[in-house]
């Protein structure tokens, strides 16, 4: 997690563009513990994590298909306005971390 901030500020930076222009976060469910240090490592609120803890709390900790889950809820009940941008975040094992930027049509 100590480098997560930073990967994906880098990772934004090479679209132009900043944590503050995403909408709507699409993160790895992980466990309490992981959301809360995700959280921490990119300076999210407890709305930022809401589709990720509403999707652990459901079907719990899913490691790959956790994503797919999230990405349904925020789809179907949390979805931003066409333009608006969604960084997915999955973890594997041993800490791995993929980013996805999504573009909301």
């Amino acid at each position: 997690m100590d480098h997560l901030g930073h990967d994906a500020d880098e990772f934004l930076a090479d679209h132009k563009l900043t944590r503050k222009d995403i909408g709507r976060w699409i993160l790895n469910t992980g466990g309490p513990k992981i959301l809360e240090a995700t959280a921490t490592a990119l300076g999210l609120t407890r709305r930022d994590l809401d589709a990720s803890r509403e999707c652990l709390r459901k079907v719990g900790n899913l490691p790959s298909a956790s994503m797919l889950m999230v990405r349904e809820d925020v789809f179907k009940r949390r979805r931003p306005e066409p333009g608006a941008y969604s960084l997915l975040d999955a973890m594997g094992p041993a800490f791995c971390s993929e980013l996805v930027l999504l573009r909301w049509q």
